[in-house]
């Protein structure tokens, strides 16, 4: 028996569903990203808080000892704090190591965050990063799918994933053999969930097992038939690529069709009406 194949849009982690009832497709951080983007704003953190309490040490010899203690305490609240919250909130959740790793943060919506969730996430990264050497940080985010640390939890944010590589769109021609019957053939539009389901297993064919490949463009092209007159005699893989190629054909054409209407009715909606002066 041929091991069971889930469905190609079945919804998985990097799908977002908005309080609109939207699906986005966002993808999180990874956890070696997010170690290395924290790294490099701690390293960063570290480097400012040395440079203030030399220059306090330096330029505060004469000053009272209680209040050398008072500003070393602020410059410890100003880089672990302060400084982190502010470089978040004025970048809209971007940093110098998540810029590096091409992240930000955000809402678990998906919408920009505000001073609450920087101020939780800077306040909570105090004990998980800075007290704990990032020890806390680092279990918590081995154990969460988005690789979330424990302010993160707190805050409901996350790290969202930017920088994706650009795919370039595949092009598919019609078999030669189909040409044919391709000029006279009847290709009702399809259900959009079936035209989906169509189109990714057109692109991810060749990384399924023959197994899961024959099952599943059987399985299609049975739910895709009802909407083709007459049924080319080819195989379910080739009548699917058929008719992905042939739908895409001709929604391209009648939109390039529509869009000649428009050009042409275009002086007609902007132009004046008939012997209306034009001042």
């Amino acid at each position: 028996m041929a091991p069971a194949t889930p469905p190609l849009d079945t919804p998985g982690e990097r799908e977002l569903v908005t309080g609109e009832a939207v699906a986005l497709d966002v993808k999180p951080a990874s956890y070696i990203l997010r170690a290395g983007g924290a790294a490099i704003d701690w390293l960063l953190s570290i480097l400012v808080m040395l440079a203030a309490a030399l220059l306090l040490v330096s330029t505060g010899a004469g000053l009272d000892s209680a209040l050398q203690r008072v500003l070393l305490v602020l410059i410890l609240v100003f880089g672990t704090v302060i400084l982190p919250m502010t470089v978040e909130l004025a970048t809209r959740g971007r940093s110098l190591g998540k810029l590096a790793v091409g992240a930000r943060i955000v809402r678990d919506d998906g919408g920009a965050i505000g001073f609450r969730h920087s101020f939780i996430r800077a306040l909570v990264g105090v004990l998980e990063i800075y007290m704990t050497v990032g020890g806390t940080a680092a279990l918590a985010g081995l154990l969460n799918a988005r690789s979330k640390r424990l302010g993160d939890l707190l805050a409901g944010t996350y790290s969202q994933l930017e920088r994706i590589p650009r795919v370039a769109p595949q092009r598919y021609a019609l078999p030669p053999h189909l040409l044919g019957w391709a000029a006279t053939a009847d290709v009702g539009k399809l259900p959009d969930r079936l035209s989906r389901r169509i189109s990714q297993y057109v692109r991810q064919a060749s990384g399924l097992t023959p197994a899961a490949r024959a099952g599943l463009s059987g399985e299609l092209a049975h739910e895709a038939s009802a909407f083709v007159s007459p049924l080319p005699p080819v195989d379910a893989e080739t009548f699917l690529l058929a008719v992905s190629v042939l739908r895409h054909d001709r929604d391209a054409q009648a939109l390039r069709l529509e869009n000649d209407r428009l050009a042409r009715l275009e002086p007609v909606l902007s132009g004046l009406p008939h012997d209306f002066p034009d001042r």
